[in-house]
């Protein structure tokens, strides 16, 4: 087998926060092979958001210890690099689409600032390159009027076009990893529908491998190869989809299953 995209194994998050130390996320392990979508699912709280924020090198150490045995991207040991080479490498070769797209932009800088920004800083590019270069980007993620969205200020865009500027951010460097948190919660159906299909298509185009963390099922169903059910920061269940769907194996899976089957009724 070739080596995976990604390769985790024993990462733990503890909060320093609060009262008392507090470990979310409590020895996870799993790969994560290029060109793959893998559903990271669970309830809310259960850690998928502070495992992406772990991988991305986000968490800041006065707020929280992250350590592992390993978190190889490629052969580049994530847990061991320093802040400096962590900058680099994000927006490059591991990306993150987050799941509230105002607070993500900058509100002081046009759409077409930010994306131009990743082409210049990870690629070398020119002001006149970069912003060619965002301009298609632009277009590849379905917007028929490119020009007026990059001279758009974030609070100018809806909700479904900010997140379309934030994959064309994502996925500019065709990075080796794509995290994406929830993507498209804040997203009526048809956006949801329209902006996944989208992320799913450029990743599969530039051979990214997708870490797709969500609380829908649907969502898993319809888009990931492979699925972890998360529980209280474990992995309790990975399994490919279909047989997550027909054969669950860990009673907390099952009633994951149950409980959307019941909402959908």
């Amino acid at each position: 087998m070739s080596t995976p995209a990604l390769s985790v194994r024993e990462l733990v998050v503890t909060l320093l926060g609060g009262p008392q130390p507090a470990t979310v996320v409590d020895g996870i392990g799993f790969d994560l092979q290029a060109g793959e979508v893998l559903g990271l699912v669970g309830e809310s709280g259960c850690g998928k958001t502070k495992t992406a924020e772990a991988l991305m090198g986000l968490l800041p150490p006065e707020l929280a210890e992250t350590r592992a045995a390993r978190m190889l991207l490629g052969e580049m040991d994530l847990a061991t690099l320093p802040e400096r080479a962590l900058r680099r490498i994000r927006g490059r070769d591991i990306s993150m689409v987050f799941q509230e797209p105002l607070t993500a932009l900058d509100p002081v800088f046009q759409a077409g600032d930010s994306l131009t920004s990743v082409f210049r800083r990870h690629r070398g590019m020119n002001r006149r390159q970069a912003r060619q270069a965002a301009l298609e980007m632009l277009a590849r993620v379905g917007f028929a009027d490119p020009q007026g969205v990059l001279r758009s200020y974030p609070h100018e865009l809806s909700g479904g076009m900010r997140q379309r500027v934030l994959v064309a951010m994502a996925m500019a460097c065709h990075p080796q990893v794509l995290i994406a948190d929830e993507p498209t919660t804040a997203l009526d159906v048809t956006t949801q529908a329209q902006v996944l299909a989208q992320l799913t298509a450029l990743a599969a185009a530039a051979g990214t491998a997708i870490l797709l963390i969500t609380h829908d099922l649907g969502i898993v169903a319809q888009y990931c190869d492979r699925a972890l059910v998360m529980r209280r920061g474990r992995i309790v269940e990975d399994a490919p989809v279909e047989r997550l769907f027909t054969q669950p194996s860990h009673p907390y899976t099952v009633e994951l299953l149950a409980a959307a089957r019941s909402g959908a009724a």
